[in-house]
Parts: structure tokens; sequence; C-alpha cells
């Protein structure tokens, strides 16, 4: 007898679509909130505070999430699947050309989906907003090579530029198929179409409008 049935077969909905690959953790918006209070405490000239509030926000259970995500797949967490007449994975030579967003594009779709993952709905942080505080704050703010040896909460809400039909699979570079998620969402589905990790398409959800402004202020007064 198997001691070990399959989710699936112990929960009939495990393979029911759903929004994003797993639930946020509810430290994910308490160490958002610290670095929003972070940012205000640096433009206050409160450097001290602001750096303390960064090292708070760096939490082992926003690791964790992460982790989960973007690390080894998990049956219980990627529910990966095959699909019948899924779109192949194309060699380079055929796919489009342009794989990263230029700054225009990057705009645009900023502008319409805001700083909020489209899929699990964090607050999310670009790259260059990230590396500008880690060069006012590299004590509280570590970036290393390895995943171990950078901050949890920068890498939780780091903003990527995702192509909903992934680009491998033929999705084109352009304004109809880029969405803003976070990392773990992002590199959690990697190449894999929606139907083959149960996911709904985020389109077809309206954007949320909130006051997160991506802690722009810190590098746009």
């Amino acid at each position: 007898m198997n001691k070990n049935p399959a989710p699936s077969a112990l929960n009939p909905d495990f393979w029911a679509p759903r929004p994003c690959l797993r639930k946020p953790v509810p430290e994910i918006l308490e160490a958002a909130d610290l670095l929003d209070k972070a940012v205000d405490a640096h433009l206050a000239g409160e450097h001290g505070r602001a750096g303390s509030l960064i090292a708070e926000a760096n939490m082992p259970k926003v690791r964790d999430w992460v982790e989960s995500l973007w690390g080894p797949a998990s049956e219980r967490i990627h529910r990966i699947r095959s699909v019948e007449g899924a779109p192949p994975v194309l060699a380079k030579g055929v796919r489009d050309p342009t794989e990263k967003p230029e700054a225009e594009l990057r705009r645009a779709i900023i502008n319409r989906d805001g700083y909020r993952c489209r899929f699990c709905g964090i607050p999310v942080i670009r790259a260059e907003v990230r590396k500008a505080m880690h060069r006012h704050y590299s004590d509280t703010l570590p970036w290393g090579r390895t995943n171990a040896s950078q901050h949890a909460a920068f890498q939780c809400l780091w903003l990527q530029f995702d192509h909903v039909l992934p680009h491998s699979r033929g999705g084109r570079t352009d304004l109809d198929n880029l969405v803003i998620t976070c990392g773990p969402c992002n590199f959690g589905r990697g190449e894999r179409t929606f139907e083959e990790v149960g996911l709904i398409d985020p389109r077809t959800r309206s954007v949320e409008q909130t006051n997160w402004d991506g802690l722009e202020r810190f590098i746009v007064p």
C-alpha cells in the first residue's frame, strides 16, 4: 500500500488553476513596510535608522519562501504537468531576437502594471533602486554572488519583466506578452507555460492600484 499518496489524490482541487505558485507569507509585506520606512528615514537624513530597518527586513522566513519557489522544483508547489500541444522550446536562432525589453518598453509596462507582481501581488523593486541602496548601506544590504549572501527581502521583491508565453517557447518581447512579476514567481515558473504549472493568466485580472512606489523616491527625489 502507498503510504504517501500523491497530493492530487488527497485534494481533488490540487490541479485547479491558481493565481500564483505559492501564496506569499505575511513576513513579505512586513519586510516591504520596513524598507519603505527605511527610505523615509534615509531621505530625512536618519541614516543609522535606515540601516537598522534594512537589516531588520532581511528575514529568514522571507528567504525560505523565495527558496521554495526558485530552488529545486517541489511537486506540491510547482505542480508541473505535461500538456498536449504545448509550444515547444525553440532553437535560439528562431526566437524573437530581442529577449530583454528596452527602456521605453520597460517604462510602458511599469506604467500599466505598477510596482506589484501580477501573479502573487507582492510589492516589487527595480534592481537599479536596490543597487543605489546597496551603495549607501552595503553593511546591512548584502548582495553577494550566492543566494545565501544576498538580502532576502530584495531577492523576494526583485522586479522582473516576465514573458507571458516564455521567450524560449516563441513568446514576443512586446507590451502584450510582458508583465511585471517578482523574482520568485518569474524564476519559479521558468520556461513553463501557464497550463504546465496550472496558473491563471494574470492579464485576466485587473491591476491592483496601491501607493507602493517601488522605493523609486530613493533615486528620484
